[in-house]
């Protein structure tokens, strides 16, 4: 297999006739119902639905520009945000500038997008107003931490099918802009680690004070993500942060490691060297980088994550602040926000490659040395799977991400609810290469295939792909109104047992295999005690995976 930094949903889709972000044209109104007052100013949304309104583009800080490059959000000046718009409604019809992108790694050259990015979408029903007090969702986009753009996962269709919701998608800043790490960090005045992550902070602090405006209850907040989005949702678990959500629906988590800033240093220096800021002490390198151009930096990013060894993308750290420990670590010691969580994974993803099962887990995890990748290949003999290519997918696929499901949950389980699923729905234009990552996404997410520099495409989907949409949708969303995913589940969908530490039920989604839209194709499993066994061994691999 070929390391690459696309997954292969994605990869697929670069090959697709590339579609602009506003793929779903809404149906624009100036009625009442789509306009909202926060108190320092008002914005006019779509009614995309005669039951949903999306308001596009809301800022929630103020635009890390110039000096506030490379340093944490500031919260968003409402004096000056209600100053310009000079008592006029603000129009939030359109999907904002996404964030800087990185390169996938599939031949594009990244770089598109603003860095005046910091906003979000909300989807909310038609009429929701301050005293609706409706349970809000929180979600954060998956991509690696380097790509992503939240209109490729748009939420009126949630809305349209269940008006009792309001939700939130959050763009943060990405890759290097939004992830630049050095130890010199540690002084404010120098910029702050895990820049990018703090967006997200923001954001949840933004939503607590502003969300009833929308119709929202700040009190009542699900934050919910996959892939890197996953990653995040499982960090803000154990963030040295204020928890201000009461659910957690963690997809697919991306377990990369989180490096200190020590080991950030060489990435550092390549890329300040390739955007053309490499001498000097480290002050005057970071004074040249905050005055270079987008393009230097997008160019500089995209050389770092191609050409350097060890850690060579930009993604949180442990920076002794926000993350003072690795989050396995911090879950297994209890250390992680009590709430309940969904969290699952698909059935053949994995994110590692290599020409053998211990170069692509030491390519994806740098810390780890030869020793232990060849006690992680002696726990999964070839004797226990049908074939070499399954071999391999599944130890490198439980150490990357597969794994998250059962060291969240079995955590989580000790004092609170838990439920895990295997999603086992192929996307249908992946070309047969099993229900890999980000495979939900597909049926989500109206059939979006994420290209290039914040790009997707949207496929028709067929009415029994639309009925297991559907019963996603329904889980999901009921997690968010009870934080139970069976209370307003679909009547076809069977009830989701929970996962105990003794008895590891667990969820299969997947459509009705007779193509019949009135029932569920979804049944109950249990995990085999040989996952549960290998995942328990990468639990107690903390170290080499930093993770």
């Amino acid at each position: 297999m070929v390391m690459t930094r696309i997954h292969k949903a994605a990869l697929a889709a670069a090959q697709l006739v590339l579609l602009l972000q506003n793929a779903i044209v809404p149906v624009f109104s100036a009625s009442a119902g789509n306009i909202v007052d926060t108190g320092y100013a008002q914005y006019r949304g779509n009614l995309s639905f005669p039951n949903t309104v999306a308001y596009l583009g809301i800022p929630y800080a103020e635009p890390p520009l110039g000096e506030l490059r490379f340093r944490a959000p500031l919260p968003l000046n409402t004096t000056r945000v209600a100053a310009e718009a000079g008592g006029k409604v603000i129009d939030a019809t359109a999907y904002p500038d996404f964030c800087i992108q990185g390169s996938t790694g599939a031949g594009d050259a990244g770089g598109a997008g603003s860095e005046d990015c910091l906003k979000v979408n909300i989807y909310a029903p038609t009429g929701a107003k301050k005293g609706s007090n409706l349970p809000v969702l929180v979600y954060i986009h998956g991509g690696g931490y380097f790509y992503g753009n939240p209109a490729n996962w748009p939420f009126d269709h949630w809305i349209h099918q269940s008006t009792n919701v309001v939700i939130v998608s959050v763009y943060y800043r990405l890759d290097a802009i939004g992830f630049l790490s050095i130890p010199e960090f540690s002084n404010p005045v120098n910029g702050d680690n895990n820049a990018g992550f703090s967006d997200q902070i923001l954001a949840l602090k933004w939503v607590n004070k502003n969300i009833a405006s929308f119709g929202g209850n700040p009190s009542a907040v699900t934050i919910n993500g996959e892939s890197a989005g996953g990653s995040s949702v499982e960090l803000h678990m154990v963030a040295n942060t204020e928890h201000l959500f009461r659910g957690v629906i963690a997809q697919s988590v991306y377990r990369t490691p989180l490096a200190f800033p020590e080991q950030r240093v060489p990435q550092f220096q390549l890329f300040a060297s390739k955007a053309g800021c490499g001498t000097g002490s480290v002050t005057a390198q970071l004074a040249c980088l905050r005055s270079a151009s987008v393009s230097a930096l997008a160019q500089a990013q995209d050389f770092v994550a191609s050409n350097l060894g060890g850690f060579h993308l930009f993604q949180p750290v442990v920076d002794g602040e926000i993350f003072t420990d690795f989050p396995t670590r911090s879950l297994a010691n209890g250390k992680f926000a009590d709430v309940p969580v969904v969290v699952g994974s698909t059935t053949n993803e994995t994110l590692a490659n290599g020409p053998t099962i211990a170069a692509a887990l030491q390519a994806y995890f740098p810390a780890m040395s030869n020793q232990t990748a060849a006690a992680f290949v002696a726990e999964y003999p070839a004797s226990e799977f049908a074939s070499t290519a399954l071999q391999v997918q599944v130890a490198t696929g439980e150490p990357s991400v597969v794994c998250g499901r059962h060291i969240i949950a079995s955590a989580v389980a000790k004092r609170n609810k838990a439920w895990t699923y295997r999603y086992n729905q192929p996307n249908p234009t992946s070309g047969g290469s099993g229900t890999a990552h980000a495979a939900e996404n597909w049926m989500m997410f109206r059939g979006i295939n994420t290209g290039f520099n914040g790009t997707g495409m949207f496929t028709p989907m067929t009415p029994i792909e639309t009925a297991f949409a559907e019963e996603l949708i329904a889980y999901w969303l009921s997690f968010v109104r009870s934080g139970n995913p069976n209370t307003f589940k679909l009547a076809r969908s069977p009830s989701w047992t929970p996962f105990t530490n003794n008895a590891e039920a667990r969820i299969v989604l997947q459509e009705d295999q007779n193509n019949i839209t009135t029932q569920s194709g979804s049944f109950l499993e249990t995990e085999s005690a040989l996952e549960s066994q290998r995942c328990s061994f990468v639990a107690t691999q903390v170290v080499a995976q930093q993770n």
